[in-house]
């Protein structure tokens, strides 16, 4: 059976050790876990700083590590399952989260103070792990301070509303393979809101769109639901008006579903291939 090569962590040489049996490689190997140490790592489609960005690690994440080479990491992200390159110096030695940043984006300090040298900023999502508190911050064990109204404890506080936490995105602008609040695509814009949201959500739009969402009638859309095009969703804020990340506007824009759709069909992409309700 073909696998994805997205979320296969294997080649012809090299697979990781859960994966014998199930896709050929010359040798199987266990993986080693890292955790992003940055606000933001790109995962590459190659070992080269100039290679595509495919997704993004945002700051406490895991990626599982098969192979290091030329100052890069080959593996799998462990939140969405992507596989890819990341460099090497963003990793270091995983920790066990116990929050996550709750705001669409916040700073982290040297110091437990508002006055001190500032680190980030760091995107919704990310994944603090705390070790300290004093006063109003919560260091985390990176060493940046937070402050504690920016963070939720880890599996509690989600968010409600997913079209509420888009709205939240406007005007950010586009970046491919993006999944942080400085910049994202399409697909990155509707697993963060997710996310937020304490569901899960896979990374790429035909990824999405072939997940256990439920079909949507589009005669009855409503905040919330999703609308896939080839290579491209939105979601839908009321039931005639969509936000999402795209590069027609190079961000993260609001307008009426009708136009989007008349837009992208003039460009040669055609009309909306299915609607979803996560």
């Amino acid at each position: 059976m073909s696998r994805d090569p997205r979320l296969t962590l294997a080649r012809p040489d090299l697979a990781a050790a859960g994966l014998e049996g199930v896709a050929p490689a010359a040798r199987y190997a266990p993986t080693a876990p890292r955790a992003c140490r940055l606000a933001a790592a790109a995962i590459r489609t190659a070992p080269s700083p100039g290679a595509e960005q495919a997704d993004q690690l945002l700051l406490g994440e895991i990626f599982d590590v098969l192979e290091e080479a030329d100052g890069f990491a080959w593996g799998q992200a462990r939140r969405d399952g992507y596989v890819g390159f990341v460099a090497l110096e963003a990793l270091g030695e995983p920790t066990t989260p116990t929050h996550r940043v709750a705001a669409l984006r916040t700073y982290g300090f040297e110091r437990p103070s508002i006055k001190a040298p500032a680190l980030g900023p760091y995107s919704l999502n990310a994944l603090v792990s705390a070790v300290e508190v004093e006063g109003r911050f919560v260091r985390d064990a990176g060493g940046a301070w937070f402050v504690d109204r920016h963070l939720a404890p880890v599996g509690l506080d989600f968010a409600l509303d997913p079209a509420g936490v888009a709205e939240q995105h406007l005007g950010t602008p586009y970046l491919w393979g993006g999944r942080e609040s400085l910049g994202l695509d399409c697909s990155g814009l509707v697993m963060q809101a997710l996310l937020a949201c304490g569901r899960t959500c896979p990374r790429d739009t035909d990824q999405q769109e072939a997940a256990f969402f439920q079909d949507a009638d589009p005669s009855a859309l409503r905040r919330g639901d999703l609308v896939f095009w080839k290579g491209h969703v939105a979601m839908m804020l009321d039931a005639e008006t969509i936000i999402h990340a795209n590069a027609h506007h190079m961000a993260v824009a609001v307008e009426p579903l009708n136009t989007a759709i008349a837009r992208i069909e003039a460009a040669g992409s055609g009309e909306p291939t299915s609607y979803r309700r996560p």
